[in-house]
């Protein structure tokens, strides 16, 4: 089995601001408000959480073939 990632670098799809992000390896952030603009990101149709979504690698239950994850907030 691969290596599972833990950092993911999340980009506002309202400003473009970039943040790198350590992923919880128990739960995902559903929610996610950016340092910059502030807006409150949610994760896409279709997607379990904001790093599915917005971020540059996927959560670790999806790296690891597990279809999702359970929102943490």
């Amino acid at each position: 089995m691969a290596e599972v990632i833990l950092e993911s670098t999340i980009t506002c799809p309202h400003c473009g601001h970039q943040k790198r992000e350590v992923m919880p390896t128990n739960a995902c952030r559903y929610f996610y408000e950016c340092e910059s603009c502030h807006a409150l990101l949610k994760p896409k149709a279709g997607d379990c959480c904001v790093f599915c979504s917005f971020g540059s690698v996927a959560c670790p239950p999806v790296q690891q073939g597990l279809g999702g994850c359970t929102p943490d907030q």
